[in-house]
């Protein structure tokens, strides 16, 4: 295949260029760069654009009106334009190479070809005109502006200051009388005439200054307004009419705007010819850079036909040989020449031929015995055919198969591959490595590794196992829980450390447990497989008191092994007593102790049943539990013979029975290292001394173990355990008797008191004994009443107690008793004797009336009431009928039987007397019994009965059951009614009739009695075992005394089971008004059309039973069930379980294991799963059940599903299920799922600085594979553009290779070049397909759904037009991605690198802001992801959202601030006489330095790098001793010698910048001007003053090769000498004799100066001198003031003869001073007249 290194993909809507109409042909994108915006895109169909704001829609001129919210119109778009709009689009790349790849024999090739040529110079002649079109409405929307503000500004000045207070509206706009509409409407565009209908205004002479329109009265003011109010003016303008000249007398409804102003006509005129010049001259430079544009593309083409000749036979590393796919030509010549450098000899060539991939084989997840194979591919990534040969692996275990190769004979062309199979046969589980070498022309092989390797085991058991404590001589057995988390069944041995065999020993035991003294481990031998768990018991048996550990290592069955440590601690028994209330008590000399005990502890006397407690803490010093128990013993007092030893094993206790002494807690456990409270009481019961041993005893305590050879543990010591006692404590204690006292000690009443009548005496009780007493008062009630207050309470030590008796008499005569104190915890009562006397009686019936009631006739009826005596004396009394009423129903003897009929009742008594009666008839009966009171008032009591018979019936006989269901019990209720006063007994039967056998019958209450005229409910409960109508059927019913029984008819129709469906309209509400009974076929589970990515929705269906029958039910979705999950997983983590723990860890624990659950349930790798809660169960009768569907999941899509509902013996019912998840699931590890796009910030960064890289890596939670093609976009501030319209050719996504080249589909179509197209009528409504679908099948399908969709043929799609909102600008730069294309792997990650590289700015620009983003167009390449017939479909690329990520980044200059010393910048001010040393005779200095500082400091945000650049005469020095600078003459010099500095942001450095004054300099005055050196200049004044000025700058060179100036001038004062005559004549002189002259040297600068003058004689006379100056060289001083220094020069003249002399005398500096010459001449004569005789 063909190699294109310029192949771009190409960029749906780049660069907001102009998008052609759906009527044009296709252009390639990006071909003419920038181009219209979005307010001038060709709207598709004719539909026109909207007029600007400055067109006169009352908006302000020149300022549009945004939209405040756009509208997606993306499906209106794609729903008028189908394929046309959603087509991909032909890029500008793959038109280039069809276009040159014409001359073929390919006939339909070269008409293609050629049509699309002609469409190419079509779309670029429309491009023009665009471009004319746009550039002319740019022009004239600046003109309407210019020419509005104009307009505006002459009424403002009309106005005054008082415009804007006025509220006029803006000036009509002129932009339709300045663009032209012409041009507008040969480009399909609106243009002002269209929608303006005015007519265009005449043009007028010109006028004088006319009144504005808005003064102007209106039609409608002048019929509105009257005349009173047109005068009126308001106060806010009364100040206008003051103006003279510029406003009339108007108000302010006047003040209205003419549309067509005369002031502009005039503009207009003139705006045109200024539109005409510009358009003549933007027409020259159009076409200038049209010829431009066609000289580049000839030069293209001409450089495509200059090929070379073909490479194929040459080597790679030769002259001529064939290049690198992959590598640069550049990279390889650097390489080959850094090798040749290397080594001399050896072969330099580097250019690889092959590229393998994979590069490297991996085997894993392998097993013994089977075989394995991978397929590996040799590519050529060279421009020639090569020959392979592969060298197989020397391990055996390795294969390599015949190779598999595009042609014939195995030559390889450039870009195809060759393909090997690597067969793998593992012979053990262990790891495996060599390689395999290919050989090609190259001396070099290519060696690809081959590996093989097993995931190494992972058996979850701790590293360290901590026995913890042990007693020595016990046992302690742990029980470790391990699980293998690996991937494979694993075997794994427990063996030893020291005795761990070889790898391939299998010598393992298989039971018991594995003993290294003192630790043992079992079982030895654990399989596992995966996540399966078990147990191991660690046993520990330690021996002696110290730290043991032993290892253990567990041996796989793949060869590896790890440790595991094994520690414990034996400990020994440590019981200290801490503590004792009151402290312990020592024996007194000659006292008997028991020798067995450590402690004493001696209680005070106390009285008998008093309790004393002390508190003992006893500490646990061990690191065991001890269980433990106490024992009372009796005292072993055997006394002991000096220095006699006791064996305490040999002592024998004897149980104390009766001791007084109790612990608690009695037993328990002592806890390690813990203190322990007990509570010792001590209870005395008898009047005696007290002694007693408390022991502890520790339970089963194991007994040491023997010692015993070093061989011997090798099995597990047995194991023995016994009682201990461990504390023994003795305890003693005596007793004292209660000792208590009244006051008095009787209480004796004197004379007779009223019987009923309280008397109170009062007495004292002293209590004198060792401890509290309770006491309690005996109460007599039975003849007389005695009882004392307070009866009960408590008496302290040493204190008494008053007390009240209360006596009162209940019969006449005198009483004496003793009253009996009950004291606690004494055993003897306290007596006090008491007497009184009392008289009197009196006796009452409880009841007015005797009511028996009504009764059964022969049946008797029995009645109590009480008879009381309301006096303090006993009552003697008799009761019977009267005889008055016997002698009235003329009976003898009395129906009433009285017991007892006499007796006695005691003071205060109530005695109860029953009276019997029996009935022999059917009568109302009232009577009377009297009672007599011995020495007492009698009474009287009536007494009513009466006697009945019973009788009952039915309400209703008939019995109708409503709803009655086969083999479900019903029940049905009627009434039983007592037609008597009498109770009456009934008693139901069973089922008579010829269907009683098929039913069985219930009542409830079977039996029971009726009350008194009762009208009682019963229930039936019947079922019945047959379909339809009860006829024959009925029930008995019994009542007492009646003889023929009631008769209860039985009647219904039996029913069948009856389910129906429901979807409630709120299937978050589950409610009776909710519910909507649907129809069979409107039944639908929608779960929503906008889910949301991993969003969890819920639906609910219901489930009514109409009848009684309860039946099995079970519900599962057809395709997507969720997956079967563990017990433990199948638990549905709920939010209010989770939650009931705050915070934010609960909280967290709850979204994990939610999202665990969903996992779960999505590992089918369906995308999603419908989970059915219940999913099974029973529905009971009548039952309205709630299922919840809860859909999960973990990928986009349209998806589709059937829930399958059985209940009990129904057919199935099929609902179906529908929902659409949409989002992008592809996100950032660094930010995690979230909804906002997240933004990577590059930071500030340097104009024009390297590229920034940063690496994202991209997670794919999904179980299929995504693609991702990514595309640049940057985000412009001024982009009023709304929509893109795309155009794409083909697929707009291919799938590439890791060149970045589209691949070449083989044998099959791909599924962006077929469209189906659908029959609208045949989708039902509720399809939720898209109207355009893909496949990948052929049409022959079996699928119904496929035949219904795929009725036309398979077009091939060509083009695709696609419009979306606009958010940025294509393109390449400032940020990049690497790769453009990617595969995420499903539930993987893979990297990107995104870098951002920073351009140049303007100079104008301080710092901008880059904003872009990076949009990454998922794809799906499987077709079995894409779509499932009738289950899922799945759409991709534009159709599903994209990946977005936010860039930021800003580019600032690179710009140091300079701080100087002085104000006026960097100027030095130098003199040459800086030169001058303090003696000039010996000579002048060659070099004067004058420094001045400056400072560098960095305000930016990064680190600066840079170059300070600066020529002579200037120097840089920094003060910094770690950064060197150097003054270079050149810039070339600078820049290979200068190093570069580095300033981090907000430091400083000091710079140190030298003028140099040199002798060199000084010449540079007396230079012509061509020869100066830039920045040279000479300054001369008009007091003669003369100044030699260099003017540099300081050049700071970035990095980025920015440079940055600072001005360095200098001014250099040199001396001016001047004389203060030009010419001495001495005339005629007397020869021989002297004649002086004067003259004047001055110095007219600020400099001193050294001069020297210097006699240059025409003619000289025997050598003798004539001429001479005096002095001849000196130092002239700087001149101080105005006026210069000077100094006088004698010229003296001698003539040695007669002749005339001349001379010329010149004045030097050695400063570079202008010579001064002086012409002398003189005239020697020997005439007298001349002599000087004085």
């Amino acid at each position: 295949m063909m190699n294109y290194p310029n192949f771009q993909p190409s960029q749906p809507g780049c660069g907001g260029r102009y998008k052609p109409c759906l009527d044009e042909q296709p252009v390639a994108a990006g071909e003419e760069g920038e181009r219209l915006s979005s307010s001038l895109s060709c709207p598709p169909h004719g539909l026109q654009q909207s007029p600007t704001p400055a067109e006169g829609q009352g908006g302000q001129p020149g300022k549009p009106n945004s939209p405040q919210k756009l509208q997606d119109i993306s499906p209106l778009l794609a729903s008028i334009f189908e394929d046309l709009y959603t087509g991909d689009v032909f890029g500008e790349d793959l038109e280039t190479n069809w276009i040159k790849s014409r001359g073929g024999d390919n006939v339909y090739h070269e008409s293609f070809t050629e049509e699309l040529q002609k469409l190419l110079d079509g779309h670029k002649c429309r491009l023009r005109e665009a471009d004319r079109a746009e550039e002319n409405i740019i022009q004239a929307q600046e003109r309407a502006k210019a020419e509005e503000e104009r307009v505006l500004n002459v009424l403002k000045a009309d106005v005054g200051e008082d415009f804007h207070k006025m509220g006029l509206p803006p000036v009509a706009s002129c932009f339709r009388w300045i663009v032209d509409n012409e041009l507008l409407r040969k480009n399909n565009l609106i243009c002002p005439e269209d929608y303006i209908t005015d007519k265009f205004p005449p043009t007028r002479a010109p006028k004088g200054k006319s009144e504005p329109g808005y003064i102007k009265e209106t039609f409608a003011f002048k019929q509105h307004v009257s005349s009173r109010l047109r005068d009126q003016i308001p106060a806010e303008i009364a100040h206008i009419q003051k103006i003279p000249g510029r406003l009339p007398n108007v108000s302010l409804s006047t003040l209205t705007l003419l549309s067509t102003p005369d002031s502009s006509h005039q503009t207009k005129k003139i705006s045109k010819k200024v539109n005409a010049s510009q358009k003549l001259a933007w027409k020259d430079s159009k076409c200038k850079a049209e010829r431009e544009s066609e000289c580049a593309y000839l030069a293209k083409l001409e450089k495509r036909q200059n090929y070379l000749k073909n490479p194929r036979f040459f080597p790679p590393n030769s002259l001529h040989g064939g290049k690198s796919l992959v590598i640069s030509q550049g990279k390889v010549e650097q390489t080959i020449a850094r090798r040749k450098a290397e080594d001399d000899k050896g072969d330099t060539s580097f250019v690889p031929v092959f590229l393998a991939n994979p590069p490297a084989v991996m085997f894993s997840n392998y097993e013994v015995g089977q075989v394995y194979e991978m397929t590996i591919e040799l590519q050529n990534i060279t421009s020639t055919c090569h020959y392979v040969r592969l060298i197989p692996p020397s391990t055996s275990a390795f294969a390599i198969g015949p190779g598999k190769f595009p042609g014939k004979g195995g030559l390889i062309a450039p870009g195809m591959t060759c393909q090997y199979t690597v067969r793998f046969t593992p012979k053990y589980p262990g790891n495996y490595e060599d390689c395999m070498i290919v050989e090609t022309q190259v001396s070099e092989p290519l060696l690809i590794p081959i590996q093989a390797k097993r995931p190494p085991p992972v058996l979850m058991l701790p590293h360290i196992i901590d026995c913890g404590p042990c007693l020595v001589g016990g046992i302690k057995v742990m029980t470790i829980l391990c699980r293998n988390e690996g991937i494979r069944t694993e075997k794994f041995s427990i063996m030893p450390k020291k005795a761990c065999p070889s790898p391939n020993s299998g010598a393992v035991a298989t039971d018991g447990f594995v003993i290294q003294a003192p630790f043992g481990i079992r079982p030895p031998v654990l399989e596992l497989a995966p996540g399966q768990n078990t147990t191991v018991e660690v046993m520990f048996f330690p021996s002696f008191p110290e730290v043991s550990q032993q290892t253990y290592t567990i041996v796989c069955d793949n060869c590896q092994d790890s440790d595991v440590t094994v520690t414990g601690v034996g400990q020994l028994i440590a019981l200290e007593l801490l503590f004792v209330a009151g402290g312990e008590s020592k024996p007194k000399p000659d006292e008997a102790t028991d020798a067995t005990a450590q402690h004493l502890i001696r209680f005070d006397p106390q009285n008998p049943h008093t309790t004393k407690e002390k508190k003992l803490v006893i500490r646990n010093s061990t690191q065991v539990e001890l269980p433990f128990y106490w024992q009372i013993m009796k005292p072993n007092l055997r006394p002991l013979v000096p220095e006699e030893t006791i064996d305490f094993m040999k002592v024998k206790y004897n149980q104390d029975t009766e001791s007084a002494f109790f612990l608690d807690p009695e037993e328990g456990v002592l806890l390690p290292c813990t203190d322990h409270e007990f509570i010792l009481t001590y209870t005395p019961q008898e009047l005696k001394s007290y002694h007693s041993v408390i022991q502890m005893v520790l339970v089963d305590i194991p007994e040491s173990p023997c010692l015993v050879e070093d061989e011997m543990f090798q099995n597990i010591p047995e194991y023995k355990t016994k009682d201990v006692i461990a504390l023994g404590i003795e305890v003693k204690g005596l007793t004292e008797a209660f000792n208590l006292l009244l006051e008095p000690y009787a209480v004796i009443i004197p004379g007779e008191n009223l019987v009923g009548v309280n008397i109170r005496r009062t007495f004292k009780m002293w209590n004198n004994s060792k401890s509290l007493i309770k006491y309690t008062w005996e109460k007599i009630v039975s003849s007389d009443i005695m009882e004392v207050e307070p009866c009960a309470g408590i008496i302290d030590v040493n204190k008494c107690c008053k007390f009240e008796l209360l006596i009162t008499g209940s019969k006449p005569g005198s009483i004496s008793h003793n009253l009996q104190c009950k004291i606690e915890p004494c055993t003897e009562p306290v007596v006090l004797h008491v007497e009184a006397a009392f008289k009197g009686p009196l006796l009452h019936i409880d009841i007015p009336s005797l009511q028996l009631g009504l009764i059964k006739q022969g049946e008797s009826v029995l009645q109590t009431f009480k008879i009381q005596n309301l006096c303090q004396l006993p009552a003697q009394w008799s009761m019977q009928e009267s005889k008055v009423c016997l002698a009235e129903r003329n009976e003898e003897v009395s129906p009433f039987t009285i017991q007892p009929s006499a007796g006695k009742i005691l003071p205060l008594g109530i005695c109860t007397v029953s009276v019997q009666f029996t009935s022999l008839r059917c009568q109302r009966l009232h009577t009377v019994l009297e009672l007599e009171v011995e020495n007492g008032k009698g009474s009287h009591l009536p007494v009513f009965v009466e006697v009945q018979a019973p009788q009952a019936c039915l309400i209703s006989s008939d019995l109708v059951f409503t709803e009655i269901y086969t083999g479900v019990p019903a029940k049905a209720t009627g009434k039983l009614f007592n037609q008597r006063l009498l109770p009456a007994k009934y008693l139901w039967g069973k089922l008579i009739g010829s269907q009683a056998a098929f039913c069985s019958a219930t009542v409830s209450p079977a039996s029971g009695t009726l009350g008194p005229n009762e009208e009682k409910e019963f229930c039936v409960e019947l079922s019945a075992n047959i379909l339809g109508e009860l006829k024959d059927l009925a029930l008995s019913c019994s009542i007492e005394a009646m003889t023929e029984p009631l008769l209860l008819s039985i009647s219904g129709e039996v029913k069948g089971l009856h389910v129906t469906y429901a979807v409630p309209s709120d299937s978050g509400v589950a409610s009776d008004e909710r519910q909507m009974p649907q129809s069979p076929c409107d039944l639908l589970l929608d779960f929503g059309s906008e889910i949301a990515f991993k969003a969890v929705v819920k639906r609910q269906l219901i489930l009514t039973n109409h009848t009684g029958i309860s039946a099995p039910f079970k519900l599962e979705a057809e395709y997507f069930t969720a997956y079967s999950l563990t017990p433990e997983q199948g638990i549905c983590p709920s939010s209010s379980c989770l939650v009931k723990r705050r915070g934010p860890i609960s909280i967290h624990a709850a979204r994990r294991a939610q999202s665990e659950f969903a996992a779960a349930l999505l590992s089918h790798g369906k995308g999603v799963a419908f989970h059915v809660q219940p999913s099974t169960g029973t529905l009971k009768a009548f039952q309205q059940l709630i299922i919840e569907i809860t859909a999960y999941n973990n990928m986009w899509g349209e998806y589709r599903d059937d829930l399958v509902c059985k209940v009990g013996d129904l057919q199935p019912k099929l609902i179906p299920m529908q929902m659409t998840v949409k989002g992008c699931p592809v996100f950032l590890q660094l930010t995690g799922p979230q909804t906002k796009s997240p933004i990577i910030r590059f930071g500030t960064h340097v104009s024009g600085g390297p590229p920034v890289f940063r690496k994202v890596q991209l997670n794919n939670p999904t179980p299929f594979d995504i693609r991702l093609d990514w595309e640049v976009y940057n985000q412009e501030q001024d982009d009023n553009k709304l929509v893109d319209l795309l155009m794409f050719f083909e697929d707009p996504f291919p799938l590439k290779n890791t060149d970045e080249n589209e691949t070449e589909s083989i044998g099959s179509t791909s599924e962006s070049e077929i469209v189906l197209k659908l029959d609208q009528s045949a989708i039902p409504h509720r399809n939720i397909y898209p109207v355009l679908q893909t496949t990948d099948e052929s049409s022959g399908s079996d699928s119904k759904d496929k035949e219904i969709i795929t009725q036309g043929p398979a077009v091939q799609k060509l083009v695709s037009i696609l419009v979306r909102p606009h958010e940025g600008v294509p393109a390449d730069s400032p940020y990049s991605i690497t790769p453009r294309q990617i595969v995420v792997p499903g539930g993987g990650s893979i990297s990107v690198c995104i870098s951002f590289t920073p351009h140049v700015l303007p100079e104008t620009a301080t710092e901008v802001q880059c904003e872009g983003f990076v949009l990454g167009f998922m794809s799906l390449d499987d077709k079995h992801t894409k779509t499932v017939p009738n289950k899922v479909h799945r759409k991709h690329r534009y159709e599903v959202p994209q990946l977005r990520v936010d860039l930021q980044a800003f580019v600032r200059h690179a710009l140091l601030k300079v701080d100087v010393d002085l104000d006026r910048g960097m100027v030095f001010y130098a003199m040459a006489s800086d030169l001058l040393p303090d003696h000039p005779v010996l000579g002048v200095l060659t070099n004067s330095v004058m420094t001045q500082s400056l400072k560098l400091i960095n305000y930016t945000k990064v680190p600066l790098y840079f170059r300070l650049l600066l020529s002579t005469p200037f120097s840089l020095s920094s003060t910094d001793p770690q950064k060197s600078i150097k003054t270079s003459h050149s810039k070339r010099e600078e820049e290979e010698h200068q190093p570069q500095l580095v300033l981090y942001p907000q430091q400083n450095m000091l710079v140190k910048v030298s003028f140099h004054t040199t002798l060199e300099l000084l010449t540079y005055q007396h230079l012509p001007d061509t020869q100066l050196l830039p920045g040279f200049q000479v300054l001369q004044f008009e007091n003669g003053e003369r100044k030699l000025k260099f003017n540099q700058n300081l050049v700071i060179e970035y990095s980025n090769r920015t440079t940055q100036l600072v001005p360095v001038t200098a001014y250099l004062t040199v001396p001016v000498l001047k004389l203060s005559c030009h010419k001495v004549h001495f005339k005629s002189c007397f020869v021989g004799q002297t004649k002086i002259e004067h003259i004047f040297l001055c110095n007219r600068s600020g400099c001193r100066s050294y001069w020297t003058a210097l006699l240059d004689e025409q003619e000289r006379h025997d050598n003798a001198k004539v001429f001479s100056v005096s002095p001849n060289n000196g130092i002239l001083e700087a001149r101080e003031g105005d006026p210069p220094t000077k100094v006088i020069l004698q010229i003296s003249f001698t003539a040695r003869s007669d002749i005339q002399y001349k001379a010329v005398m010149t004045v030097t500096g050695i400063l570079g001073e202008k010579p001064c010459k002086l012409q002398i001449k003189g005239q020697g004569t020997y005439d007298g007249r001349y002599e000087d005789l004085y």
